[in-house]
């Protein structure tokens, strides 16, 4: 068992979590609503649902390492870098875009970075 990879595998559930309630409630729904042109509005539903997939997947692949590290077939560097990486960038967008963004405190009303740091963090110290 690795307890870091496993903790990232949590973290990152309870953000698939969040992404499918409080995601879709918030900020797609509202989007979807809107009196935009159905084209993008399908390109941001897609968009969506492609975070969605891989959400769902990186959970469920750091919860199958992080408990059963020891005994995979391969050595998964490669793919826990993969995904660390793919965390601390989505963390690095976001902040970027927090801190330009027009927004009153974006950089905290946009707190999902919090939770691709922790998860790039736990990930890259395994």
């Amino acid at each position: 068992m690795n307890i870091m990879v496993l903790l990232a595998g949590i973290i990152a559930s309870f953000a698939t979590i969040g992404h499918f309630t409080m995601g879709s409630k918030l900020y797609l729904k509202p989007f979807i609503a809107s009196d935009l042109d159905a084209v993008p509005k399908n390109v941001i539903l897609s968009v969506f649902h492609y975070i969605s997939v891989y959400q769902i997947l990186s959970s469920l692949v750091l919860v199958m390492i992080g408990i059963n590290f020891e005994n995979c077939m391969y050595d998964p560097t490669m793919l826990l870098n993969f995904v660390a990486l793919n965390y601390g960038l989505f963390a690095l967008v976001q902040i970027v875009i927090g801190l330009s963004s027009s927004v009153k405190g974006g950089l905290f009303k946009m707190f999902q970075w919090i939770f691709w740091v922790l998860i790039a963090v736990l990930l890259f110290m395994r």
